[in-house]
């Protein structure tokens, strides 16, 4: 996740899920154990009205009989001496599964009881003597094949003839009801109830959380001619706000430490103009005189190149000074291109001339861009001078001027040194050369062409860009958009 909102908002979500799955397990276990007790509690209910009942039988002798279960698909005989046709009937009555034993036998059960299959029957009766005998220990659960019951704990009844227990049964399926409500709500609740907070979450995190802004804002802040931008602060005196605070007093000393270097170097330009024009001026008056010397000559030719060098120095710095503060207006008009790279490329033969070299234009495609024509100009020409100066004796380079996507693309390709890799991403910075070993030492640059090329073409609102392989030559593209 690339934003802190989204982060937050990840974070959040995990957060209350985890809550919200920690509380229904709690619900769930609570519901459970809830429902377990009522049934437990029914159980015992059930056992001890069939306990007051038992209590209550009287004996008739005319009465007492055996009672042969006949529903049973095995010889099971219940056996009844003590209870008279009226109390059984009550004992009917009762609900759920209901038995009652004596020390070794069931005397009596349910009709849930007795409308088990043979083999529930004697699983349910064996559990019901297990639980009613005091030598074992007892359990409160069974687990049929269609059911499992929870049992009571045994009452005892004590009758002339004998202890009687009875034992009340429950179905556990009303158990497996309440489980299944509350899981049903805590499915459809629980991913709403995030959903929302989800929601909630991101809708407040774009509200107080101002990081996204603050990046777009610092991002476009990207060289010392958008130093003057702000970030836009709130009232809050939060962390944010306090960063933002911090990271505009920056700027402001920032801006005022670049202003001050672009002054220095626009007033030393400035300053540096005169003088040096004055000089070339004299250097080229003694020149003329008839009186001077060989050695005076060569002396003051010298000086000449020298000087004419830091001239063209000190317009450049000029140049890029006065970019820097935004004073340097563009004429701008519609230029079409065709004739002028044609222009740049016989400009380019003149030159090449004295090294053998050929310029060759591969491809021209008309194109008018809104631009400068003169800045335009020295900006192609510039990127061909560079060619020329380091391409082989009798080599080639090749000048194109294409169309693609409304953009106008002008590259000049030359196959001399190349530059390496290491070099290529500070090439555009301000006196930047590469190794001075593979610059032809009468040809030397101040490293301030490319700067200029690269404000140029930024300043129409296009770019340039370099490709190149140690040895094999390089390619510069500057891409502007057409009008």
């Amino acid at each position: 996740m690339k934003t802190i909102r989204a982060r937050i908002t990840a974070l959040y979500a995990l957060a209350l899920g985890g809550t919200i799955i920690a509380s229904a397990l709690v619900l769930l276990i609570e519901r459970r154990q809830t429902a377990i007790d009522d049934l437990d509690k029914r159980a015992n209910t059930i056992a001890e009205l069939g306990a007051r009942i038992v209590g209550q039988a009287g004996a008739s002798d005319e009465e007492q009989r055996i009672f042969t279960d006949t529903t049973l698909r095995f010889d099971t005989t219940i056996v009844d001496p003590q209870f008279n046709r009226r109390f059984n009937a009550l004992l009917d009555v009762l609900p759920e599964y209901v038995i009652i034993t004596d020390s070794t036998r069931v005397i009596f059960s349910s009709v849930p009881v007795r409308s088990l299959d043979s083999a529930s029957y004697r699983e349910l009766t064996e559990e019901a003597l297990r639980i009613g005998n005091p030598r074992f220990a007892s359990t409160s659960r069974l687990a049929l094949a269609n059911d499992v019951i929870l049992f009571s704990r045994p009452h005892d009844v004590h009758r002339e003839s004998g202890l009687r227990r009875v034992i009340a049964g429950v179905s556990m399926q009303p158990l497996d009801v309440a489980m299944g409500q509350v899981l049903q709500v805590v499915l459809v609740a629980g991913p709403l109830i995030l959903l929302l907070s989800v929601a909630a979450a991101w809708a407040i995190g774009g509200r107080f959380v101002h990081l996204e802004r603050m990046v777009d804002d610092v991002e476009a802040i990207t060289d010392g001619r958008s130093l003057h931008r702000r970030i836009p602060l709130d009232q809050d005196d939060d962390e944010i706000s306090r960063l933002g605070a911090n990271l505009n007093a920056m700027l402001s000393r920032l801006e005022g430490s670049f202003a001050s270097l672009r002054r220095f170097t626009a007033d030393a330009s400035h300053e540096l103009k005169t003088p040096l024009t004055v000089l070339r001026a004299d250097i080229e008056r003694a020149m003329s005189l008839p009186v001077a010397t060989t050695e005076q000559l060569v002396a003051l030719e010298e000086a000449l190149a020298e000087t004419t060098r830091m001239a063209n120095l000190v317009e450049s710095l000029l140049t890029l000074a006065r970019a820097d503060e935004g004073r340097f207006d563009l004429h701008r008009e519609h230029v079409p291109l065709e004739p002028l790279v044609r222009d740049v490329a016989e400009t380019a033969n003149i030159l090449g001339e004295a090294y053998g070299l050929r310029v060759q234009v591969t491809t021209v495609e008309p194109i008018t861009v809104l631009g400068d024509p003169a800045r335009l100009r020295q900006l192609f020409l510039n990127l061909v001078e560079n060619a020329v100066k380091y391409s082989p004796k009798g080599g080639v380079v090749e000048i194109a001027l294409t169309v693609q996507l409304e953009q106008a693309h002008f590259s000049v390709t030359d196959h001399g040194i190349g530059i390496a890799g290491t070099d290529l991403p500070f090439i555009f910075e301000r006196f930047w050369r590469v190794d001075r070993a593979r610059t032809r030492g009468e040809h030397a640059g101040s490293g301030l062409g490319l700067a200029i090329c690269q404000w140029i073409a930024q300043a129409h609102g296009g770019s340039i860009t370099v490709s190149s392989r140690l040895g094999r030559g390089s390619t510069f593209v500057v891409v502007i958009p057409a009008a």
